[in-house]
């Protein structure tokens, strides 16, 4: 054997140890048989031979040998690593502490098992689930004017109101010992979903008190007596909930509010006790202007040692009914057209009871913990549904209508600009419905995952800025043009609701989801920050040297891997299944073990100061995103049946996310010095790997959007699409159009003359004449002309009917005194 030969087995061998993260005893083994097998064979003279050996003893005994390694290694390193590691705030910790980790943890380190991702249980309705969907949803549904809602009435009407707590659309969270529905969060997610395709003011008011806020909060911590006053009263709809966070001096920073309550003796219903002295100023509450019960949080103090020793016990959250004395709710916010209701509320030395607190007294200064607990489920639920709900009924109206718009002669949906702006919608929808379905099968299965809902959430209502956008874009004028027939309008103003609210969306890229992924996901650095912050001494350093040589294996094993993938390895990785989606497994376990290397390159290079390197972070957060998105997506598909129908809408979204998680990678590595520079050759050495979605895959997506078919219905799968509600309406609009196409050709061949597709009532009346078709032909095409005149066409209005507030009763005192004149004129 030749020293060349020698030195590629080696490496073979060793590299296929640290690929498979063998163990450093493996790894030991595997080397002293590749130097007993150069030392036989003489491949090397015995000076070579002796040194090798030297080195290797030098290097792999004190590493074996647990005594030596820890008072040599280990206690140094733990001394430094005391001295670097960043100090951390205590709502930090809460925040990190808070939640469990889930799939999320599994794309993180590098080699996901994609079989764990197909075992989880697909996501199911219960039978009562389901006919409330198809029931009490679908009739809400077709009860509510959107227009009337936000532009006539800046409300709904008291008989939707009514509606809702008679079948218990706000106690789908609380449990049926109390009165409450007590659904899955799947099935939370399935009526937000069908809500929200058809009013976001419907939608949000019913997801607020079903999200974080004092039922959660209640059925979680509250006490006996708690849950048992409120929680039926909830479920009734008799108590209207909201919750009190974010102030005008804390609004993403909400560990940061500058509200107060001082513990101290008042009289409370005429005796003196020991309680709270509160001062708050909080906006953006929504439901706050109708709420009967405030939940509140505030920073609690003790200065006089009243209830404990401690002075400052931290974030505390209680329980205020409306009529609190010193307690005043404000009038209300307007959020950009879309008046849910949302507003301020206020108080100045308000005194309420020490049992007011959200799990009594025992429950003071533990607000923050409680809170972001029940974010990490909620945060995963409303708005990520909201928006998915919103961007399937976006898919298949801009769909039809670009079916029924015609321009040149054509329908609009062929021309090929027209199709990029319909492929992004359908392969987006398919998308967003794919990871609400995986984040609440999580929380069915008692997970927290605080970090999939950062995803969900910022992502989520991202992507449905971008179809809704592209919605508008595809209908033109009749989306820009406010009325009761359009459908686009409210929708479009209020997309940056849902971006800014539960946590700004720059704020959630660029801090929560790797600031929190990184701690929470990484399989040692978590270890090691505890095991450093352990009083015991002797525990603390065995177990950092656990978690810290087990981290420098995982950094090894992760460049290995990153360079064998590099290289072309990742055609040889394993794939669950064996057809066009098996490449995209592939790709995900490169992409997995690169976010793996890089995450511990940048801790390694930045240390304390990666928290503030917030582009850095975003970057990283962005490829642990889209692998959980494309995780989602494959889940989604493997669920339903693998319907090769489908198959468009999944290799477009998993090209998109693919290539989106590949960009955020290169741009990192681009900014990242020599080590980005080093790092980029090792991962992609040939250059990019991935491409986005062609223009030949978004003309199949952008067809299915614009004829019914098996594809298309299960992307609309749950929407709203009676023809009571303007989506239905169209829906059937598109069918008539698809329908009379025949009929109009042949008229056109029996007149030899090729008509508009316009005026297809007076081409009834040709066809009639020639005789080539009969009378329920013609009252086929009667009706389409009918239906697609009124959804191209667009409102218009008196200028007395665009008047509102001060404005229309001006308007109106004018021309009562306009009219008084012309009476007194005419009787002189």
């Amino acid at each position: 054997m030749s020293v060349a030969i020698w030195i590629i087995a080696t490496l073979l061998v060793l590299g296929a140890m640290l690929y498979h993260r063998s163990s450093l005893r493996v790894f030991t083994l595997g080397t002293v048989v590749m130097l007993g097998i150069a030392t036989g064979l003489s491949i090397f003279g015995s000076t070579t031979l002796t040194v090798l050996w030297i080195i290797a003893a030098v290097l792999l005994l004190p590493l074996n040998l647990g005594f030596v390694r820890k008072s040599v290694l280990t206690k140094p390193m733990l001394a430094t690593y005391r001295k670097i590691m960043p100090e951390m705030s205590q709502t930090e910790k809460d925040a990190i502490d808070a939640g469990t980790v889930w799939w999320e943890s599994e794309v993180f380190r590098g080699a996901p098992d994609w079989k764990n991702l197909h075992n989880i249980p697909a996501p199911r309705l219960s039978a009562e689930e389901q006919a409330f969907l198809d029931g009490p949803c679908e009739e809400v549904c077709a009860m509510l004017n959107d227009w009337e809602v936000t532009h006539e009435d800046a409300d709904m009407p008291q008989e939707v109101w009514q509606y809702l707590r008679d079948h218990k659309f706000f106690a789908m969270i609380i449990k049926k010992e109390y009165g409450g529905l007590e659904f899955s969060a799947y099935a939370q997610s399935r009526v937000l979903q069908k809500l929200a395709g058809v009013s976001t003011v419907l939608a949000s008011t019913v997801g607020v008190p079903n999200s974080l806020g004092p039922g959660e909060l209640l059925q979680h911590y509250g006490t006996k007596a708690q849950k048992d006053h409120y929680l039926p009263r909830l479920a009734t709809g008799e108590e209207i909930p909201c919750f009190a966070l974010t102030s005008p001096e804390a609004g993403s920073d909400a560990g940061a509010i500058p509200d107060s309550g001082v513990v101290c003796k008042g009289e409370f219903n005429g005796e003196e006790i020991i309680g709270i002295k509160l001062n708050f100023n909080k906006r953006y509450i929504t439901l706050a202007p109708i709420a009967t019960v405030v939940g509140l949080a505030f920073k609690m103090y003790d200065p006089d040692g009243l209830i404990g020793d401690k002075k400052e016990l931290g974030i505390t959250a209680a329980l205020l009914p409306r009529d609190t004395k010193g307690m005043e709710i404000g009038r209300r916010h307007f959020p950009l057209n879309v008046p849910f209701h949302n507003g301020p509320i206020r108080g100045n030395d308000v005194f309420i009871p020490l049992d007011y607190i959200i799990g009594g007294q025992e429950m003071a200064g533990k607000g923050w913990r409680m809170l972001v607990e029940c974010l990490s489920v909620g945060r995963a639920i409303t708005l990520p549904s909201n928006s998915a709900g919103g961007a399937k009924s976006l898919a298949l109206v801009t769909g039809a209508y670009s079916r029924i718009r015609r321009q040149f002669k054509l329908p609009i949906g062929k021309m090929e600009g027209v199709e990029e702006a319909l492929a992004r919608l359908g392969g987006n929808a398919y998308l967003m419905d794919s990871v609400t379905s995986l984040s609440t099968t999580g929380i069915d299965l008692g997970e927290k995952p605080s970090v999939i809902s950062a995803i969900a959430k910022y992502h989520m209502t991202e992507k449905l800025r971008v179809v809704m956008n592209d919605a508008m874009d595809v209908h033109g004028g009749k989306g820009i043009c406010l009325g009761p027939n359009n459908y686009l309008g409210r929708g479009y103003q209020g997309t940056p609701v849902a971006i800014t609210v539960e946590g700004a969306n720059i704020l959630t890229r660029n801090m929560m989801i790797y600031g929190q992924g990184a701690i929470r996901c990484h399989p040692y650095v978590l270890e090691e920050m505890e095991a450093a912050h352990l009083d015991d001494a002797k525990e603390g350093l065995r177990r950092f040297d656990k978690a810290v040589f087990g981290h420098i294996g995982f950094v090894f094993s992760n460049f290995a891997r990153s360079l064998f993938f590099g290289f072309g390895g990742s055609v040889f990785t394993s794939a669950p299944t064996s057809d066009s989606t098996k490449a995209y497994y592939k790709q995900m376990t490169r992409f997995s073990s690169n976010l793996a290397l890089m995450s511990d390159v940048a801790m390694g290079v930045l240390g304390g100061s990666l928290k503030r390197k917030e582009r850095v972070s975003a970057r990283l957060g962005d490829m642990l995103s889209y692998l959980f998105i494309g995780s989602a997506v494959l889940k989604r598909f493997e669920d339903e049946g693998r319907p090769k129908e489908d198959l468009p809408f999944v290799h477009w979204a998993m090209q998109d996310s693919l290539y989106k998680l590949q960009e955020a990678q290169i741009a990192l590595l681009q900014n990242f010095g020599g080590v980005g520079a080093l790092l980029k050759a090792t991962m992609f050495p040939f250059g990019r790997i991935v491409k986005a979605p062609s223009d030949k895959l978004d003309h199949k997506v952008a067809r299915l959007l614009m004829y019914p078919n098996v594809a298309r219905e299960r992307l609309g799968a749950g929407q709203f699409l009676s023809e009571r509600g303007q989506y239905g309406y169209v829906e059937q609009v598109l069918r008539d159009i698809i329908a009379v196409e025949p009929i109009y050709d042949t008229i056109c061949k029996a007149a030899k003359k090729r008509y508009t597709f316009t005026q297809l009532d007076q081409l009834a009346k040709k066809g009639l004449e020639l005789g080539v078709i009969n009378a329920e032909e013609a009252a086929l095409l009667e009706r389409a002309e009918e239906g697609r005149l009124k959804v191209i066409n667009v409102d218009d209005f008196a200028h007395e009917d665009l008047l509102a507030g001060r404005g229309a009763r001006r308007h109106f005192e004018q021309q009562q005194a306009a009219v008084a004149k012309d009476s007194e004129q005419d009787a002189a």
